[in-house]
């Protein structure tokens, strides 16, 4: 897979804003299209640990990813349940492996085993933008399945 860079996911980021929201919707069928299993995972109990708004972010979050990649690469195979699953199992050994005390710190294996650094970074400033903030969207339970589930979708897309 092709470099996704934080420019291309910004200008994602600044084309959603500016949409309006049947527009909105018409890309998360796109998404629900393009990659199904994908899509019915990130709507799956799997996630049911995280309140509405954090589920509804995930969502969000999930389509960004989606387009910035498409944008760059092109439209992709639709993953498989398996390879969710291996993906995923994969990237929660490596978050029970890490010793870090701090959260940010349990990330860093994780950026010396891809080459979609820019797009690991978008998750990781997704889930800790306002870390110390109580009312922050992302709470502390929430950081984890939210992060796993981006980067697992990076794994499987790429």
């Amino acid at each position: 897979m092709e470099f996704v860079s934080e420019k291309i996911i910004d200008a994602v980021i600044e084309e959603l804003e500016n949409l309006p929201d049947e527009e909105y919707e018409r890309s998360m069928e796109a998404f629900a299209e393009a990659q199904p299993v994908l899509f019915a995972w990130l709507f799956s109990d799997n996630f049911d640990l995280l309140n509405e708004d954090e589920k509804g972010y995930l969502q969000y979050l999930a389509l960004i990813a989606w387009l910035a990649i498409i944008k760059v690469n092109g439209p992709i195979e639709p993953v498989s349940e398996e390879q969710i699953g291996m993906a995923e199992e994969k990237n929660y050994e490596v978050l029970e492996h890490s010793t870090a005390k701090k959260f940010r710190d349990r990330l860093n294996p994780f950026f010396e085993q891809t080459s979609q650094e820019d797009l690991l970074a978008f998750a990781e400033d997704a889930v800790l933008e306002e870390e110390d903030d109580p009312d922050a969207l992302v709470t502390k339970e929430g950081r984890e399945p939210i992060f796993v589930a981006l980067k697992t979708m990076v794994d499987v897309l790429s």
